[in-house]
């Protein structure tokens, strides 16, 4: 009956919306929130039809879905660690109750700037709006440390949407991740607030207290006080980061990257549902791997201590999990022939072991790997296409 009601109101109040209508140049908007209910009224009359099961809004539905658990344990762990510093209860509701406070912010401040630039160019240009930024504006927050300041939220949705995806021509012709376009930003922008150097945590005011926020080393940022002899993961565990620790991903960091476990768990979901391609995950952990066992070969006495890193530490440390499952799978930025999809998974594992290992000063590599491998998708593709190419049998 609700549906019916609504469905009724939204027939009827379409001529409002329409080009004669008062409101025209809210039309995109109109139909961004039918669509969020009902499916297009816009369909094809005749034969024949092309159809497939999963359309635009349920693709993003399910990445959307696949994000989740990420999402709300991302609230919880930025709570427990501001909890944890400020002395507070580490009770599960506490430390919930106290990231949403963190977190909701920034979600809003992501969604609300993303859908003004959203709406703005759909309406100059006459479009509909695209289901796509119901990911965007989810992954964006995710990619950011807790207590970034919410003008820098909306400085880099800003840039992310505009520069990364509208001045291409909107969803499906951006050649770069806008979530991850807008992030790097903020990260060569602002790097104090941004660096893989240090992470804040959000400390509770207590009374005569004069700080809100500590900072201390991530488990990536700690590698770098390795010695040319010492043992990488000797040194994490004395600090408290054990591979299962890092794994479940119960310490500071930003906010979508920590647990591991469950980006796997989505990237499953994914893979089984057919919304992210095996190829390029898997390719990624390949890459990974290969790379990491490579330099455990050619490591020296006086090789630097990623030399001799457990290559399974690099699958679970920083964001790689979180960037290979949602990150280098999207479509539109991501390669669409299936063959060069594991050379473009590989080739991301591969550049964020190398930018760890060679580049200190930036121990966080896929984010980096990920958007210069998004320049190399169209020829990736070219390539592909020519060698299929190649192989037809000739008119006679």
């Amino acid at each position: 009956m609700f549906f019916e009601k609504l469905k009724k109101a939204f027939d009827n109040n379409r001529k409002h919306f329409r080009d004669s209508g008062k409101l025209k140049s809210m039309y995109p908007l109109f139909v961004a929130l039918e669509a969020f209910f009902f499916t297009s009224e816009n369909v094809t009359k005749d034969q024949p039809h092309v159809r497939d099961s999963i359309d635009l809004k349920r693709f993003m539905s399910f990445v959307v879905i696949a994000l989740l658990p990420t999402f709300f344990f991302g609230i919880y762990n930025a709570g427990f660690q501001s909890n944890l510093v400020s002395g507070l209860s580490l009770g599960f509701w506490a430390a919930f109750s106290k990231g949403l406070i963190i977190v909701l912010p920034l979600v809003l401040v992501s969604y609300s700037v993303g859908f003004f630039w959203e709406i703005l160019f759909a309406s100059i240009r006459k479009h509909n709006i695209s289901e796509g930024f119901l990911v965007t504006g989810l992954l964006f927050p995710m990619t950011l440390p807790p207590t970034v300041p919410l003008w820098q939220a909306a400085l880099g949705i800003s840039f992310g949407v505009v520069i990364g995806k509208e001045i291409f021509g909107g969803t499906g012709r951006n050649l770069l991740n806008p979530a991850l376009t807008g992030r790097a930003f903020l990260f060569f922008a602002y790097p104090a607030k941004m660096t893989g150097n240090s992470v804040w945590t959000v400390v509770s005011k207590l009374k005569d207290q004069t700080v809100d926020i500590v900072s201390g080393a991530t488990p990536l940022a700690l590698t770098a006080l390795a010695g040319t002899n010492e043992k990488i993961e000797v040194l994490l565990a004395q600090k408290g980061y054990g591979f299962f620790r890092l794994f479940t991903g119960i310490y500071p960091g930003s906010i979508g990257e920590t647990s591991a476990m469950l980006c796997i768990a989505g990237a499953v979901f994914l893979m089984v549902t057919g919304v992210a391609s095996y190829r390029i995950i898997l390719g990624g952990v390949i890459g990974v791997l290969s790379t990491g066992y490579l330099l455990n070969m050619v490591a020296g006495e006086s090789s630097a201590a990623w030399f001799s890193l457990n290559p399974f530490y690099h699958l679970v440390m920083g964001g790689f999990a979180f960037g290979i499952s949602f990150m280098a799978t999207d479509p539109v930025s991501a390669p669409g022939m299936e063959n060069v999809k594991w050379v473009y998974g590989f080739a991301i594992g591969v550049l964020t072991v190398l930018i760890r290992v060679f580049n200190p000063a930036f121990a966080e590599g896929v984010m980096m790997a990920i958007l210069f491998m998004n320049l190399f998708s169209p020829l990736l593709d070219y390539v592909e296409i020519k060698l299929r190419l190649k192989k037809r049998i000739p008119n006679v």
